[in-house]
């Protein structure tokens, strides 16, 4: 099912559990739909065990068994876990997305049937994790770490975990922990040394063992947890550090270039300081060109060759012949 179809099913539900027949003209007006989409949302509660019971006749329609009440939802923190961060996604314009009020009033639902542990450390991560932008495919994180140090965020208390890094090294970890934020698939957590020290930030899908530890601390005032993410992933060391000065606004520059590919600072009147760490910089050039300003690359040299070369391969577009056939020329 959808991210809808599934809200619209609770949705169902929850006016059956409200006692009495329900007529299927009723429940189609409650919920917005049709009278045979009401029928199917049934078939689902019925696929899922729930007894409802279909009453003919002229006040007929349905309603649920009587004696029947809802048991907890018995799912695996991994399962809960998917649940309702999809429906989340659904409220922030992922695939599926659902109203905001849609969403919340699913996973409210959700929630009060869970038992009462996994629920208040599902609610623990929903109220202490930020989001950036669309997720990516990536490797997850294990629900009992993200679901472990979430609590451990909301109730300010010092984590211990493994923790291997970009190399492949392992090592042990005692961290502050400020905040979550899921960032293009991955997550990541921001916090700073046991002594309060240098901010850090680590992949959870690289945390094993984590353990909760005595004690409590403060997070420093108007901490950023995406913001400070974001700006750690700008400045990782790649195979390229690049920087660029530009002619422009940040403002401009920033609907070319996100928070987490490149750091801009201003650099003297109607100029920009661009730096950007990157793997690969075939992707450079035609961002430069979109953005339409008059620039000066500083570093890596290989990077104006290949500004030259776009504006080669640009300049021979522009002056193909319209009655030569395009499939002549390589794109």
């Amino acid at each position: 099912m959808t991210t809808s179809t599934t809200a619209r099913v609770l949705a169902l539900l929850e006016i059956l559990q409200g006692g009495g027949i329900r007529t299927v003209p009723e429940l189609a007006t409650r919920l917005g739909v049709d009278e045979r989409t009401v029928r199917r949302y049934v078939g689902h509660l019925l696929d899922l065990d729930i007894p409802v019971d279909a009453v003919r006749g002229r006040y007929g329609g349905y309603r649920l068994a009587p004696g029947y009440r809802m048991p907890p939802l018995m799912l695996t923190d991994e399962e809960a876990l998917a649940v309702l961060l999809g429906l989340l996604a659904g409220q922030r314009g992922g695939p599926g997305a659902v109203s905001a009020a849609a969403g919340e009033s699913a996973a409210a639902k959700v929630r009060r049937v869970l038992p009462v542990a996994l629920r208040r450390r599902l609610e623990a991560l929903l109220e202490t994790a930020d989001f950036t932008d669309r997720p990516r495919p990536a490797a997850p994180p294990e629900a009992a770490v993200l679901l472990e140090l979430a609590e451990a965020v909301r109730r300010r208390r010092p984590v211990a975990f493994a923790y291997t890094d970009r190399e492949g090294r392992g090592s042990a970890r005692t961290v502050l922990p400020y905040g979550l934020v899921a960032h293009s698939g991955r997550w990541y957590l921001t916090g700073a040394g046991r002594d309060g020290g240098e901010m850090r930030i680590f992949r959870l899908d690289r945390i094993a063992s984590v353990r909760v530890l005595s004690g409590s601390f403060d997070v420093p005032d108007g901490f950023d947890p995406a913001a400070t993410v974001l700006g750690h992933l700008a400045r990782t060391p790649w195979k390229h550090d690049v920087s660029l000065r530009v002619r422009g606004s940040v403002e401009h520059l920033r609907g070319h270039l996100p928070a987490g590919i490149a750091a801009l600072s201003d650099d003297g009147p109607d100029w920009v300081r661009v730096r950007i760490r990157a793997e690969r910089l075939d992707w450079i050039p035609p961002v430069l060109a979109a953005l339409d300003r008059p620039f000066v690359i500083e570093r890596p040299a290989a990077l104006r060759d290949l500004v030259r070369a776009l504006a080669g391969r640009l300049g021979s577009y522009a002056d193909t012949d319209p009655d030569t056939d395009a499939d002549d020329h390589p794109r």
